[in-house]
């Protein structure tokens, strides 16, 4: 392709998903013959993610509804659309731009079959690779060069490592969306007290008075973040950490664009939706996952719930700890 094109690329949310498009922006920009100009929509929360990135001409931020800046979309007169996304947000900024547009499939009947009927008839595809099909029209190939994460290059002056941590350390990942997703207390306990390493505890608000009773255990080498952190913040802690241990959540893909070893711990969800950590090649051996296989109720569902449906949450307590800990 040789000309010039401008192409808006749609992804609303949420961290991991928006991470994970980062290939695409990077092989449209570095692959298309001749002037190409990229922008990308998404929602005001996640805009940290995208704002340092440097294959992006321009981004457009939304709070709440695609009207808040549909108007200046369409001042922009985008030769094609991107839709990463699929959902009525995205159909309706499709439908009012008049672009051609290409659309990611979510393949959700095949997921559908999988939590519903343990049909696993998902193609042995990572979701990039079927982010970059949605682009297939431009020619386009996996450059093999993993996700991306651009920090701002002040960060490292806004945090302060504590003494005890400053030697090295595992990043611990406290946080998920979903209860079904996350790491139980007992096992996050259990790897801290196991263990010797230092460790550096990341979440959100929600997770701090987890990270207080966790830091507790070890005060002299755990540090709790959790609350405490911007989304660059924890994304710096996990770049200068030597190992990440989380569950199938953004972090997890964060400390993937930054090439860690990635320890991922896996509930309700199962790495054949295509969501796995993706490191650069040669470096996959960097990716240690954790799972129960052969479990009659996984997945139990493609995002999450506030509790196991069955009571016993074997997906997760089952794993056993001393293994994981083997990996750091």
């Amino acid at each position: 392709m040789n000309t010039s094109v401008k192409i808006l690329i749609i992804r609303f949310s949420s961290i991991g998903d928006i991470v994970l498009t980062t290939p695409v922006i990077r092989c449209l920009k570095n692959q298309i013959e001749g002037d190409v100009e990229l922008h990308y929509i998404t929602k005001k929360v996640y805009l940290p993610l995208l704002a340092e990135n440097p294959y992006l001409d321009k981004i457009y931020s939304i709070e709440k509804s695609t009207n808040e800046v549909i108007e200046e979309l369409k001042a922009e007169k985008y030769d094609y659309i991107i839709d990463l996304h699929k959902n009525m947000r995205a159909r309706r900024v499709k439908r009012k731009l008049k672009a051609l547009s290409f659309t990611f499939d979510k393949l959700n009947i095949r997921k559908w079959l999988l939590v519903n009927f343990k049909w696993n008839k998902m193609p042995e595809l990572h979701i990039v690779d079927r982010y970059l099909a949605a682009a297939k029209a431009f020619d386009i190939k996996y450059d093999g060069e993993g996700l991306d994460y651009f920090l701002p290059k002040n960060i490292n002056s806004q945090i302060e490592l504590p003494n005890k941590v400053k030697n090295g350390y595992t990043a611990l990942v406290l946080g998920a969306n979903h209860a079904t997703k996350q790491i139980p207390e007992n096992k996050l306990k259990s790897i801290i007290e196991k263990s010797t390493e230092n460790f550096v505890l990341i979440g959100g608000k929600d997770d701090a008075a987890l990270g207080e009773r966790l830091e507790l255990i070890a005060p002299d080498r755990v540090w709790n973040t959790a609350g405490e952190m911007s989304l660059h913040q924890s994304a710096y802690i996990i770049q200068q950490a030597n190992s990440v241990i989380t569950p199938d959540t953004g972090m997890m893909h964060i400390a993937a664009a930054f090439q860690k070893r990635v320890i991922s711990l896996w509930g309700n969800t199962v790495p054949e939706f295509g969501m796995y950590p993706l490191l650069k090649k040669g470096n996959e051996n960097q990716s240690t996952i954790f799972e129960v296989k052969d479990l009659s109720c996984r997945p139990c569902s493609k995002i999450g719930f506030n509790k196991c449906p069955k009571g016993h949450f074997n997906c997760m307590m089952l794993i056993d700890e001393s293994e994981v800990i083997k990996k750091i």
